[in-house]
Parts: structure tokens; C-alpha cells; sequence
């Protein structure tokens, strides 16, 4: 069976880093693709970045200099760090894993329930 679960904070202030957790089921290790999303009150999802099995990361152009994802495969479980936060990265964010990443949730098999993150000062 197929589980992830995010963990972290709720609420930051503008210039925090925010910091998940993505917890996975043994099973889900095997997908190619450990990504983290995440959809913006009103707007459409938003691919963020992606870990691949070999270790390579993928990010999002326009957050890349302040997106940090890695990995620990002894614990089954990765994580996303974005640098100075400003009330835009408000979501809900979500992790998922796929054999592909993007923009819609059909490029993804599995995901998280999503945890709600508010940048406000």
C-alpha cells in the first residue's frame, strides 16, 4: 500500500524558511519521481521540484534559487526547503510521486493529503 504523509509548519512570517517532510510507505520508494506541489488559494496546481531516485533535482524556474529538495532513504522520507517566504507561497502543499512531474495532477500516482502553509506577517 501506497501512503505520504507532509509534516511541518502551518503558519510563517514573511522572510522564514519553510521547511516539509514527506513520510512514505515502503512501496512508494520505487516511483521514479518524488516531487513536491503545491496549489495556491484560487489558482490552479504548481509544480515546485522534484527528486529523482538516482539523487538528480529538478525545479521550478521561477523558485529554484530558493528551493531546496533532498532526500533520506533510510527513513523513506524527503524534504523541501524554501528560503525567504513571502505571502505568495501561501498553499496547500502537497507531495506526490510519479514515473513523470508537472503541472497536473495526472502526471502524478500517488499524493499526500496536502498541508496548509500561510506566509503572513
Amino acid at each position: 500500500q501506497v501512503q505520504l504523509q507532509e509534516s511541518g509548519p502551518g503558519v510563517l512570517k514573511p522572510s522564514q524558511t519553510l521547511s516539509l517532510t514527506c513520510t512514505l510507505s515502503g512501496a512508494a520508494i520505487n516511483w521514479k519521481y518524488w516531487s513536491w506541489i503545491r496549489q495556491p488559494p484560487g489558482k490552479g496546481l504548481e509544480w515546485i521540484g522534484s527528486i529523482a531516485t538516482d539523487g538528480s533535482t529538478y525545479y521550478r524556474p521561477s523558485l529554484k534559487n530558493h528551493t531546496s529538495i533532498s532526500r533520506d532513504t533510510s527513513k523513506n522520507q524527503f524534504s523541501l526547503q524554501l528560503t525567504s517566504v513571502t505571502p505568495k507561497d501561501t498553499a496547500v502543499y502537497y507531495c506526490a510521486i510519479g514515473k513523470r512531474y508537472g503541472n497536473s495532477w495526472l502526471e502524478y500516482d500517488y499524493w499526500g493529503q496536502g498541508t496548509q502553509v500561510t506566509v503572513s506577517s
